[in-house]
């Protein structure tokens, strides 16, 4: 069997299989990891270089099985009701998938990565001690970097009065990031106009509304639906003359103007280390939930020319990278 081979499309699941003739040599545990579109190919990588680094190679103490799924409450409800039954652990990405994971699986080891605000959302007891059989990487500190994002683009344009807060229907993390845009909006008098997307298909329209509110620029909060729609947003962004701040350093290589994030990569990284301990005898329960190891700094300079912006020389100095 090529290691990927195409076993099934149905209802937005894809599911590749990693070394499924396995040699069984001792107890191989079986991973089910819920992946998504984007930039999932090299998250799922990362994962396992890190896993291979630990000493767990495919095919000899672990076999992996992937599903790729559209950020739809039921496409990732059936993925991981397909992966539940031959899964000795379950990881899963983004706060809806952490949320799905939680209503669906009460026993299963489950390792989640990039979820914001956990504690609140109610995945988990406390950051410290998890509880439960969930523990895993969130994705941001919200209140302190939504507050940082909100700053670095009124330095950007300081007369901003009005800024769009672009937001996923049914995201779990909206509410608790929109508590923190609030908080940090007041603090520096900048109204807020915050327009909802449920499919991709609703982007176009939440740009005009926002167009048609006079809106001076736009946050956009993080979620699986604003990350796999990185080079949309940044497009439209664009077509609207909109200064833009984002969570995923994609955003801003596809055109965005700033973004502040964690590196997604070392987030992958991360779980694979869960993943290890939990291979080892630890519990989900007693494995302190994480934050991300770095966070970046992307700043488009090309895009700032296009909308005729001077980005302070304190913001570019700060910047982990600057695309020309």
């Amino acid at each position: 069997m090529r290691r990927r081979e195409f076993i099934a499309l149905i209802g937005g699941v894809t599911i590749w299989p990693f070394a499924a003739l396995a040699q069984q040599s001792g107890k191989l545990w079986r991973l089910g990891y819920v992946g998504t579109g984007g930039i999932g190919d090299q998250l799922l990588q990362a994962f396992t270089q890190k896993l291979e680094a630990l000493g767990h190679l495919q095919g000899k103490s672990v076999v992996l099985s992937r599903v790729n799924v559209l950020p739809e409450p039921k496409a990732i409800e059936l993925a991981i009701t397909r992966l539940l039954p031959d899964s000795d652990v379950l990881v899963v990405w983004g706060t809806l998938g952490g949320a799905v994971a939680k209503r669906v699986n009460s026993s299963i080891p489950t390792v989640f990565l990039s979820v914001g605000a956990p504690v609140d959302i109610g995945l988990a007891q406390s950051l410290s001690r998890p509880g439960g059989n969930m523990t895993g990487v969130t994705f941001e500190a919200a209140t302190e970097t939504y507050a940082k994002r909100l700053q670095m683009l009124k330095e950007v344009v300081p007369t901003f009065e009005r800024i769009g807060v672009l937001a996923a229907k049914g995201d779990p993390n909206v509410e608790f990031a929109l508590r923190s845009i609030e908080k940090a909006a007041s603090a520096m008098n900048v109204a807020l106009t915050t327009v909802y997307v449920e499919t991709a298909d609703d982007l176009p329209t939440a740009f005009d509304q926002m167009e048609r509110n006079r809106v001076n620029g736009l946050i956009v909060i993080a979620g699986i639906l604003t990350a796999i729609n990185a080079k949309t947003i940044a497009e439209l962004s664009l077509a609207h003359r909109l200064p833009s701040c984002h969570a995923f350093r994609e955003t801003v290589l596809a055109g965005g103007l700033i973004s502040l994030g964690p590196d997604l990569l070392a987030i992958a990284r991360q779980g694979a280390v869960y993943v290890d301990k939990i291979i080892k005898g630890a519990k989900p329960a007693d494995l302190p939930i994480e934050q991300p190891d770095r966070y970046e700094i992307y700043i488009n300079l090309k895009t700032a020319k296009t909308l005729g912006l001077e980005i302070p020389a304190h913001l570019l100095a700060g910047a982990d990278k600057v695309i020309e």
